[in-house]
């Protein structure tokens, strides 16, 4: 679907605005034996939870940033505070100083991380989201579209609720590119590239990007090319939308109104995939 935007007002209207939230910082994803034996992952690999405080059953969001996997730190987006749900921002390994599947491996074990303990805080395992911008969308895709990341740790990715990753990378990574010598518009398809993972199982996936003449290289183009192949592949829960007017860095604020839209309908349609 393409989604025509130059300004967007959306109102979400949730109940509990007066709701109160707090925020945890720099809890270790990983076991204390792996951040003993390598100090990259200790410092690095770490995430900040930020949820409704006397509430239970809340829907959850896991946030990857965005950097070309090589900068950037855990955030939590301001636009997604005060709205019910918990965000959890991650942290993760950057290129050079891993290479892939690190960092991949990484998302996976910050979202194995949420559903292990997330009830803990009087979350929903049922209601998880998973979402980031540029690299974050990609790692997004990769984390609950290969199904080998998260069964390492018992969990299959068709639990997620919702994967909605904001410009995303659908092809094989240009830093994983970079990685391996390629040329980064040299485009490639293998085992790293969202696109490999195609199938009509996966959770609900809604696909934003920005505007196609503003985009990194081609990303609207790959991204409309994996809503094809997906709805050929028979899933039917794949949307697209495109920002016009917004470019790859830009489009990321009008995004998160459609996130919570979205999350707000398989929420209220008792349409998560897990059920």
């Amino acid at each position: 679907m393409k989604f025509k935007l130059f300004v967007l007002f959306l109102f979400v209207s949730i109940a509990g605005h007066s709701q109160q939230y707090t925020t945890e910082r720099d809890i270790n994803y990983y076991e204390e034996a792996i951040n003993k034996n390598d100090a990259y992952i200790a410092s690095q690999c770490r995430l900040d939870i930020y949820y409704p405080k006397n509430k239970k059953d809340f829907a959850t969001i896991v946030w990857f940033h965005g950097g070309g996997i090589t900068a950037g730190s855990k955030e939590l987006p301001r636009a997604l505070m005060e709205k019910g749900y918990a965000v959890v921002g991650v942290g993760y390994r950057l290129s050079p100083k891993v290479k892939a599947p690190a960092y991949i491996e990484d998302a996976a074990a910050a979202i194995a991380w949420v559903f292990n303990n997330i009830g803990k805080y009087g979350g929903s395992t049922k209601l998880i989201f998973v979402s980031g911008h540029s690299a974050g969308g990609y790692l997004t895709m990769m984390a609950g579209l290969d199904k080998k990341y998260l069964s390492k740790y018992g969990i299959d990715a068709n639990q997620i609720a919702g994967l909605i990753p904001f410009s995303g990378q659908v092809i094989t990574h240009f830093t994983v590119r970079k990685e391996k010598g390629i040329k980064e518009t040299q485009p490639i398809i293998d085992e790293y590239a969202p696109l490999y993972h195609v199938r009509n199982d996966a959770p609900p996936l809604l696909l934003i990007t920005g505007d196609r003449e503003m985009e990194l290289f081609g990303r609207y183009e790959e991204n409309a090319y994996f809503a094809r192949m997906m709805k050929l592949a028979r899933h039917k829960k794949t949307k697209l939308y495109e920002l016009e007017g917004f470019d790859h860095g830009g489009m990321a604020e009008p995004a998160f109104p459609l996130l919570l839209k979205e999350m707000a309908a398989i929420i209220k349609g008792g349409q998560t995939h897990n059920q």
